[in-house]
C-alpha cells in the first residue's frame, strides 16, 4: 500500500504529531542550527519562519534549535518550574545535538529526549529539551544528560544565558540546574496536554500528519 501523504505543506506546529514514542522519541522541527546568527522563529498563523532578531553577541547555538510539534507551555508546564507563575504560550524547545553539522533549518528531526535546562523568562517557564539526533553514531548511546559531554551542556546553558541580552533592556533570564531525562519527560508529557487544551481535537492523529509513519 502507498504510504499516507499530505497534499498541502502541514503546519509545522499544528499539522505535525510529537514524534514517534513521545516523551522519550519526538519530532523536533529545526528553526535555527548551529550556523545561524539571526534568531528565526515559527510565524504561529501561517507556519513559515520569520526573522526574530539578529544575535547582539558573537554567541551561535550549539546545537539544533526549534520545537516539539503539538506542544505548548502554559499551566501544567508552569507547575513543574520552581519560580514560575505561568508558561510562555509557545511550543515546548528543543535543542537537538548532532555529531555531524546539520547546517539546514526548516527539516524535521527524530530526537531522544536525555534531559533539559530549565530557563524563567521573567516569570514565565521556558523549559529548553535536550535531545539527541537518534541513531547518532558518535552520541547515539546517551540516554541520559548525565552521560553527555559537560562541555556541550555548558555551551547550550551560555547560549541561553546570554541570547536575549540587550544594551537598553533589564535582563530578565534565569537558568536552573540542568534536570535528567525523568523530569525531561514530564515537562513533554505536560506540554503534550497544555497543547490538548487550548486545542482541542488538535492533538489528534487524525488531525496531525506523522512524518515518519512511526
Amino acid at each position: 500500500m502507498p504510504e499516507a501523504y499530505s497534499n498541502s505543506r502541514p503546519h509545522p506546529w499544528h499539522g505535525l504529531d510529537p514524534g514517534p514514542h513521545p516523551p522519550t522519541v519526538v519530532h523536533a522541527y529545526i528553526e535555527i542550527t548551529p550556523f545561524d546568527l539571526v534568531k528565526y522563529e515559527i510565524d504561529k498563523s501561517t507556519g513559515y519562519l520569520r526573522v526574530d532578531r539578529a544575535q547582539r553577541t558573537s554567541s551561535l547555538p550549539p546545537a539544533l534549535y526549534g520545537f516539539i510539534p503539538q506542544t505548548y507551555c502554559a499551566a501544567r508546564v508552569a507547575k513543574l518550574m520552581p519560580g514560575a507563575t505561568r508558561g510562555d504560550l509557545d511550543p515546548l524547545d528543543i535543542c537537538v545535538i548532532s555529531e555531524r553539522p546539520i547546517a539546514r533549518a526548516e527539516v524535521i528531526v527524530n530526537a531522544c529526549v536525555i534531559g533539559g535546562l530549565p530557563m524563567l523568562d521573567g516569570e514565565e517557564a521556558d523549559d529548553k529539551i535536550i535531545a539527541i539526533l537518534k541513531d547518532d553514531p558518535v552520541f547515539g548511546h546517551i540516554s541520559n544528560l548525565a552521560h553527555a559531554p559537560d562541555e556541550l551542556v555548558g555551551r547550550l546553558a551560555h547560549y541561553f544565558a546570554t541570547y536575549k541580552l540587550h544594551p537598553n533592556a533589564e535582563h530578565e533570564v534565569r537558568l536552573g540546574e540542568p534536570y535528567p531525562r525523568s523530569h525531561a519527560e514530564k515537562v513533554v508529557l505536560a506540554a503534550i496536554e497544555d497543547y490538548a487544551d487550548a486545542y482541542p481535537g488538535g492533538g489528534s492523529t487524525q488531525q496531525g500528519f506523522s512524518v515518519d509513519g512511526g
